[in-house]
């Protein structure tokens, strides 16, 4: 367990899991989908990745976040957004119907906070994720990492976004 912290108003919480870095492969995940399927990194095959990780779709910023993010790589070829959080599959579902979003991927890290763990942003006392946007290329190799130290800010979507279309060819 890492000694790393997350903000919440100022307040520090815990985060469990070491951090990523640019350059390592995206460690596999296991996460369930609105319809409660599973969905693996591997089911985004030869993508570019945008992960998208907030703490509750239903908090402003983060349905900010998963909208801004999701409006500017629908422009992108070969590019998905996957939205991650503990929210429950349900209220995700929820979410992206009364947003009136086709089409966005929101998968839940519920059922064991696995991915939170793995990708270093389990803030285990309050078990939600730290806000945090990784990209990966076509073969999920990490090409930028943005962990946010306040989970009441904003990431930066014009760095995470040129990172994605960097890799467009």
């Amino acid at each position: 367990m890492s000694a790393r912290t997350v903000n919440m108003g100022g307040v520090p919480h815990p985060v469990e899991g070491e951090a990523l870095h640019v350059g390592e492969f995206a460690p596999g995940f296991t996460l369930v989908d609105n319809s409660l399927s599973t969905k693996t990194l591997a089911d985004f095959g030869k993508k570019i990745k945008l992960i998208s990780v907030v703490p509750s779709l239903d908090t402003g910023i983060c349905d900010q976040q998963t909208r801004r993010f999701n409006e500017e790589i629908a422009k992108i070829p070969n590019a998905v957004v996957i939205t991650v959080s503990v929210d429950l599959p349900f209220a995700q579902a929820r979410w992206c119907g009364s947003a009136g979003l086709e089409g966005v991927v929101t998968l839940s890290d519920h059922r064991d906070v696995s991915f939170g763990r793995a990708y270093g942003v389990l803030i285990t006392d309050l078990r939600l994720l730290a806000r945090a946007v990784f990209v990966l290329d076509e073969d999920n190799k990490i090409t930028y990492i943005e962990y946010l130290d306040e989970i009441k800010k904003h990431p930066d979507y014009e760095a995470a976004l040129d990172a994605v279309r960097s890799l467009v060819k």
